[in-house]
C-alpha cells in the first residue's frame, strides 16, 4: 500500500531494452498510456520530423497514437490523434503535452496546442511558445474520433501567473469529486520573449471539461528561482495527493536536473515528500548497462488497480538532441505481472 513513507525512486527496476518506443524518422517526446476495453495499452506520444530539427517541436508536433499488448510495449505506431487543422485554431499547428486518462466511459486528452506562422526555428520560435494553451479532447474509445474545441481549456488571465502561456497540464479526480489540474504557467513578468517567473497553478472544476477555478497560489515555486519545474504528473491515492516533477537544476532534489516527488492533502497545497528524489539522468537497463542519458523528461504515471506501475519518460542520449524516444519503466509493487517483464527481457 502506498503511504506518506512512499519512495518512488526505490520502486524503479531495470528498463527491458525493448521498452523503448522510437521512430527513425521523427522525434518521439512525452508519453501517456491508458488500458482500453479492448484490452490493449494506447500509447499517446508528442511527435515531429527529425529533418526539423528539436526546437521544432514548438511549431510542428502532432499527438500520435500506438498500441501495444501490455504496457511495457513493443508499441506500434498507429495513427495520428490530434494532427494540424490550421493556423486561424488556438491549437491549430501544434499539438504537445499528451495526458490521457478515462473518467466514466469517456476518454480525455489534456495537451498543449499552438498557433504562429508556422517556421521551424534552429531555436524556439517565441511566437508559438507564448501561444501555448491548455486544452482537453474527448473521445467514447481510444481510437477516436476526438471532439476538439474552439476554445483552449486553460487560457492566459492577464496578471496572473498564466499572463503569457499555459502548458504542461495534468489531472486527476478528486476523491470528493470533481477534478483537479496542476499546469505550467509564464508571466508576464519577466524580461521578453521568455517571460517569467515560471510556476505552476492548481485548478479546479466540477467537470472534466471545465470551466476550471484557477487557485491563486502558485505551486512547485521556489523562492529566488525563476525556472525551478516544469513537466508535473499528478494522481491520488490512497490517502493524498502525489506529484512527479522535472526539477530542472536540483533546486528541490539537490541531485541537478532530476525527478522530484512532491505530495498535498488537498491539490493545493504542495510540500516535498518524505523522499524526494525520484531518479536523475542515470538509467539503468535489464542486462546491467548503466547509461547517462541528456534528457530524462515528461514523467507520466500509468497506475494499474490505483498503483503505480510503469513511469513513462521522454528521453534523448544525444547532448545535441539529435534523435529522442519514449521509455517504459517499470515500477516495483506496482501490480504489473513479473512475467510481463522477464518475458520482454527474453525477447
Amino acid at each position: 500500500m502506498i503511504t506518506h513513507d512512499l519512495d518512488l525512486g526505490a520502486r524503479l527496476q531495470p528498463v527491458p531494452r525493448t521498452a523503448v518506443f522510437r521512430d527513425p524518422e521523427y522525434y518521439i517526446w512525452c508519453g501517456s498510456m491508458v488500458r482500453g476495453d479492448d484490452g490493449l495499452c494506447h500509447l499517446y506520444t508528442s511527435r515531429w520530423p527529425r529533418a526539423l530539427g528539436f526546437a521544432a517541436w514548438v511549431t510542428h508536433s502532432e499527438i500520435a497514437h500506438a498500441v501495444a499488448a501490455q504496457p511495457l510495449g513493443p508499441y506500434t505506431h498507429r495513427d495520428v490523434a490530434l494532427p494540424a487543422r490550421g493556423r486561424d485554431f488556438w491549437d491549430g499547428l501544434c499539438t504537445h503535452n499528451p495526458t490521457i486518462l478515462r473518467f466514466g466511459s469517456k476518454y480525455y486528452l489534456y495537451y498543449m496546442g499552438n498557433t504562429g506562422d508556422g517556421v521551424a526555428m534552429p531555436t524556439i520560435n517565441w511566437t508559438h511558445r507564448n501561444h501555448q494553451r491548455v486544452g482537453v479532447a474527448v473521445a467514447d474509445h481510444p481510437n477516436g474520433p476526438w471532439q476538439r474545441f474552439d476554445q483552449p481549456l486553460i487560457a492566459v488571465t492577464p496578471g496572473f501567473h498564466d499572463a503569457l502561456m499555459a502548458s504542461n497540464p495534468s489531472v486527476c479526480a478528486r476523491p470528493e469529486g470533481g477534478y483537479l489540474m496542476v499546469y505550467k504557467a509564464v508571466d508576464v513578468r519577466g524580461t521578453p520573449p521568455f517571460g517569467g517567473p515560471v510556476v505552476h497553478v492548481a485548478a479546479t472544476s466540477a467537470s472534466p471539461t471545465g470551466p476550471f477555478t484557477k487557485h491563486p497560489a502558485a505551486v512547485f515555486a521556489k523562492a529566488g528561482v525563476a525556472f525551478p519545474a516544469e513537466d508535473p504528473f499528478i494522481w491520488w491515492g490512497p490517502d493524498r495527493y502525489w506529484a512527479v516533477v522535472k526539477d530542472n537544476a536540483g533546486h528541490f532534489t539537490g541531485a541537478g536536473r532530476s525527478l522530484v516527488l512532491f505530495e498535498s492533502a488537498d491539490g493545493l497545497d504542495w510540500r516535498l515528500a518524505r523522499h524526494p528524489l525520484v531518479s536523475t539522468l542515470q538509467l539503468r537497463w535489464d542486462d546491467g548497462t548503466v547509461q547517462p542519458l541528456a534528457a530524462l523528461e515528461r514523467p507520466q504515471v500509468f497506475l494499474e488497480a490505483g498503483r503505480p506501475a510503469v513511469l513513462f519518460r521522454a528521453a534523448s542520449a544525444d547532448p545535441g538532441y539529435g534523435h529522442s524516444f519514449n521509455l517504459q519503466i517499470p515500477l516495483r509493487g506496482g501490480g504489473l505481472p513479473a512475467a510481463a517483464v522477464s518475458s520482454l527481457a527474453a525477447e
